[in-house]
Formats: C-alpha cells, structure tokens, sequence
C-alpha cells in the first residue's frame, strides 16, 4: 500500500504531526530538508506553517508548490504513543 497522508498539523519550528490513510501517526522534522532554491521561502516559520494536505497529492503542500512524496514523509515519521 502506498503512504497517503491524510491529516496533519504543526507541532513546533520546522515539526509536522502526520497521520497517514493506514492510522500511523508521527512527527516529521523537516529543517534539514530546507535547503536549494524552491525550500528558501519555508525557512520563515510563518510560511512553513502554510502547508496543506493536497487531496490528489495525499501529501504536504505549500503555496510555492513545494511537497514532499508521502513515502518520504512516511519513512522519516517518527511515531508517537
């Protein structure tokens, strides 16, 4: 089965909680991945928190077109109790 997010919200700095379609759920750090020309505008935390769950993406999106693949997020999300 292919990841698919289907909530998510801002924990702190650069920290997503997502849940995926199966009920997994963790934080994703993304700082480190922050980095090139299209990630600039992200680093202002006002803009990071900008992200939306795309539908047809089933995945994190922000206003610039930014999105990371659900397999990334899912493979870098660190579960929570």
């Amino acid at each position: 089965m292919f990841a698919r997010v289907v909530e998510a919200r801002h924990v702190r700095d650069y920290v997503v909680l997502v849940r995926f379609q199966d009920g997994v759920e963790g934080e994703v750090d993304l700082a480190a991945q922050l980095y090139g020309e299209i990630f600039e505008p992200l680093k202002a935390a006002d803009y990071f928190r900008q992200f939306r769950v795309d539908a047809d993406l089933h995945t994190l999106v922000w206003p610039n077109g930014v999105d990371f693949a659900p397999e990334f997020l899912s493979e870098r999300a660190q579960v929570t109790a």
